[in-house]
């Protein structure tokens, strides 16, 4: 079993990742990947019960037991997400309908990579050997094998449809994410944040120009990409975590993770943390929606967000049968629902079919 030692013990297994996913070298180029930091602006605790006393530059530091577990937790799965989503995203490189697709396609999938290389970089050198453990795991899962944390993260990307609804809606709770992240205690993470974030928002612009140059160029139908959307939202929503959640109020408590649009001088619901941020994404890509749909034919139905208790995998409705509009079925129709609100075989051939055009989505230069 491959142990590491050092950081540099981290990177030649990374290479070996990169070489196991079969990621094409030519497109990370010269790429320079580095950990990378930049000042928060507060070099006190902002929030919780150690508010206001200097922010940790050391795991010494931090409160022995359930804080460090915590912190470690935190470090880790964003860590894993941040690899998770190169290794699902390999399909569409082979199908870009334009370079400068491909471009932004390998240009996502570097940031991406040098995310995950970051979070390592904090687990090698801040969290000893359980770090260092949990930074080689980061390399050994894989989402092609169902073995990524959370379950948005091994979700196969098959094609540009599910690539641009990703980066517009599971990169844009990355964003909430990482936000809530940049107010940690722990310094040597929240100062990972600011860069973190500035590539984000290319990823972000990726997801939504992609789906404004596929709309204007009106090959494929509203009720089609409507589908993804009911694939990508739903869990989308479940990675902001469970209602009433005790781990979300420990980590504010902690100092750890904050709120999205954190204010010291604004109380916090703290049984209703994950609930805060839910809603003010689905405000944020409610208006994301209402501006794809004004590119809508007038004889096509609009886009919009599916019930928040369809497909849940988190939660108060887990597992439950609700529709796409909220209501409650039996299993067998139900079942028969998803086969009809979700791609299918025939949207797929359909898609195959469309994407072998030159005109499926808008040039850039005319976007």
């Amino acid at each position: 079993m491959a142990r590491i030692a050092t950081f540099d013990d981290w990177i030649a297994l990374f290479r070996q990742w990169q070489r196991d996913i079969g990621y094409d070298p030519a497109l990370i180029g010269n790429y320079t990947f580095e950990a990378r930091f930049a000042d928060t602006g507060s070099p006190a605790i902002e929030f919780g019960r150690f508010r206001g006393e200097r922010k940790w530059e050391r795991l010494e530091e931090v409160s022995p037991g359930q804080v460090r577990d915590d912190l470690l937790r935190l470090v880790v799965y964003q860590g894993d997400t941040e690899l998770a989503s190169v290794e699902q995203q390999r399909n569409p490189v082979q199908t870009c309908p334009s370079a400068h697709d491909l471009k932004s396609l390998a240009r996502v999938n570097r940031e991406e990579m040098r995310h995950g290389w970051q979070m390592a970089y904090l687990l090698v050198t801040c969290f000893g050997e359980t770090g260092r453990a949990e930074a080689l795991k980061l390399l050994e899962r894989r989402a092609d094998q169902n073995r990524r944390l959370l379950g948005a993260f091994n979700e196969p990307v098959e094609n540009w449809i599910d690539f641009y609804c990703y980066t517009e809606f599971v990169d844009r709770d990355g964003r909430y994410q990482l936000t809530m992240l940049s107010h940690s205690a722990f310094a040597p993470l929240a100062r990972s944040m600011p860069p973190m974030l500035e590539e984000e928002k290319y990823h972000l612009f990726t997801g939504n120009t992609g789906l404004m140059r596929i709309l204007k160029a009106g090959r494929i139908p509203s009720t089609l990409i409507q589908k993804y959307f009911n694939r990508w939202i739903p869990v989308s929503l479940d990675l902001f975590g469970k209602d009433s959640s005790a781990s979300a109020l420990r980590f504010y408590e902690e100092g750890l993770k904050g709120r999205y649009d954190e204010d010291p001088s604004r109380p916090a619901d703290l049984a209703h943390l994950n609930e805060h941020a839910r809603e003010l994404y689905v405000r944020e890509s409610q208006a994301l929606l209402d501006a794809l749909n004004e590119l809508i034919p007038p004889d096509q139905p609009r886009l919009r967000i599916p019930d928040p208790k369809f497909r849940r995998s988190i939660g108060e409705y887990v597992g439950q049968p609700y529709s796409v509009d909220g209501d409650l079925l039996t299993p067998a129709a139900y079942e028969r629902h998803l086969a009809e609100v979700l791609p299918g075989p025939e949207d797929r051939r359909r898609l195959e079919s469309i994407f072998k055009e030159p005109d499926w989505i808008l040039p850039v230069a005319t976007a």
